[in-house]
């Protein structure tokens, strides 16, 4: 799948990274991953940090093609892509609408839903700013409406921050009021039990699934980043029409979002089926990242992935 050194095109990348999220140490160890990567393919590449109230990398800067692996907030939720639009600057992945609405969680599952892919219940809570009174009735009424025990995250967040999951109505009132308060709106969600899955997104075509097992039964934060005894597997076990459903679930959610260049969808899969419970437009590239893991399974090296991704957002019609 490499080029040849006659079709080789070098460009100048800009890799963005850091940003002013919760997942800032994440997106920087994804930037020099992807830095490495796309030096090793023979591109020239500059490094740089940005934020909301420091964009001077995209005004000193030459180059071609911007590669912007900031997660979270300013990086994945459309800000940093309609910066980048308003400048006419190419991009790596998706555009601003499609990011921000697949940050959006509860808007992101109505998108599912209305694409005929299964997903969980879900009810939002919207927060009304620290100096308004949090409404308890109506946090009891929601979880009432989703039962117990049930998921309580913040609508836009990665990474599983803020995630809690509430065996007990005490133990979730008091996750909501504390996601309302440092994280904004809150997403009360169904707890569906079964087996974890994710299915990464390469130029608009799927890759491997691949089973998450974390040792603690929740692939949270830690599970994701810091620990080493999460398990990974290719070996499924599951019937090809299972797979084949999965895969296309996947695309639809991808495309129903209105996703390009690459993106992973995660999955809880049991007896009734597969859920999905969000799409990342921006996945990680760290050691522990699951979208490399599934490239190189289907038989691409970080330097072929990275290279193929700017490659084809340089080339998208201006």
């Amino acid at each position: 799948m490499s080029k040849s050194e006659t079709d080789f095109r070098q460009l100048r990348v800009l890799v963005l990274a850091g940003g002013p999220g919760a997942e800032r140490q994440i997106s920087l160890a994804s930037g020099q991953a992807v830095a490495a990567a796309l030096r090793s393919a023979g591109h020239q590449v500059i490094e740089s940090d940005i934020a909301p109230d420091n964009l001077s990398a995209l005004e000193t800067q030459n180059f071609d093609v911007v590669f912007p692996i900031v997660h979270g907030t300013f990086g994945e939720d459309g800000q940093l892509q309609l910066i980048l639009e308003q400048r006419n600057i190419p991009y790596v992945g998706s555009n601003s609408k499609a990011s921000r609405l697949a940050m959006d969680k509860h808007q992101a599952k109505k998108a599912f839903e209305l694409a005929s892919v299964a997903t969980a219940q879900g009810v939002l809570i919207k927060a009304k700013g620290l100096e308004t009174e949090i409404d308890s009735q109506q946090i009891i009424q929601a979880i009432a409406t989703v039962g117990v025990p049930c998921v309580v995250k913040p609508n836009a967040e990665g990474s599983s921050i803020g995630v809690v999951i509430g065996q007990q109505e005490l133990q979730l009132i008091e996750a909501i009021e504390d996601v309302l308060l440092h994280h904004g709106d809150c997403l009360i969600e169904q707890w569906v039990m079964g087996r974890e899955f994710t299915v990464g997104i390469l130029a608009g075509e799927v890759l491997p699934i691949l089973e998450v097992k974390a040792a603690g039964g929740f692939y949270d934060f830690d599970a994701k980043y810091i620990k080493n005894d999460t398990q990974y597997s290719f070996d499924l076990g599951l019937p090809d029409e299972t797979v084949k459903a999965m895969q296309a679930d996947a695309l639809a959610c991808f495309h129903a979002l209105g996703c390009r260049d690459l993106a992973r969808v995660d999955f809880i899969l049991n007896d009734s089926g597969a859920f999905a419970l969000e799409v990342n437009t921006l996945p990680g590239f760290t050691q522990h990242s699951l979208v490399p893991k599934a490239a190189q399974r289907a038989g691409m090296t970080m330097e072929e992935i990275c290279d193929k991704i700017v490659q084809i957002a340089y080339d998208r019609p201006k």
